[in-house]
């Protein structure tokens, strides 16, 4: 409800031309074009061109919205529509018809590059001592355990467990192993 409401605020002040308003809802509502761009096969390169427009109508239209707080279903209609615009603009286009067929998975690069990421990630992990390999198991376990639980599993304080997790973190990013690889955590 909160959401709709902070929604239905940020339409009716870009409606009266608060440039901060249409900053927050371009901020706020990319990772949602993005994501529809992404089940719907787009390149990167062409989501930025398909969020453009999008943009542009929302531009156009957004006095003639007739329920503010949709706009998120607005966003992935015309969203979807442009998606479909550009792949009948570019029938001529080879394309991956895995990513048409399978729009939820990301493209086989991707999926590659994830699988590389998460071995490499083993790696740096690996070399850790054992006490901070097992205070990670414990911090990322499912179900999630309590402080309480790895505090008396690990010996150790439980006021310390958050401050060395960002320590060890922070030396899993230094990680030689990540010199080909941008860390994604």
């Amino acid at each position: 409800m909160r959401e709709a409401m902070t929604t239905e605020i940020l339409v009716n002040h870009a409606v009266q031309g608060d440039e901060s308003a249409w900053h927050t809802i371009v901020r706020s509502y990319t990772p949602l074009v993005r994501a529809v761009c992404r089940r719907h096969g787009v390149s990167a390169a062409d989501a930025d061109d398909v969020a453009g427009r999008v943009w542009m109508h929302l531009l156009a239209d957004i006095r003639r919205l007739r329920e503010p707080a949709a706009l998120p279903g607005w966003l992935r209609t015309t969203t979807r529509r442009e998606c479909q615009a550009l792949w009948r603009t570019n029938r001529d286009t080879p394309f991956d018809e895995d990513a048409v067929l399978h729009p939820a998975l990301p493209p086989a690069d991707a999926r590659l590059l994830a699988e590389e990421q998460r071995v490499v990630l083993r790696e740096a992990v690996s070399s850790l001592p054992e006490q901070e390999r097992r205070l990670l198991a414990l911090l990322f376990s499912d179900p999630p355990v309590s402080y309480e639980e790895i505090s008396a599993q690990l010996g150790m304080k439980r006021g310390s467990i958050g401050p060395t997790r960002q320590r060890i973190l922070l030396r899993l990013r230094r990680a030689d192993v990540w010199l080909d690889y941008e860390p994604t955590f």
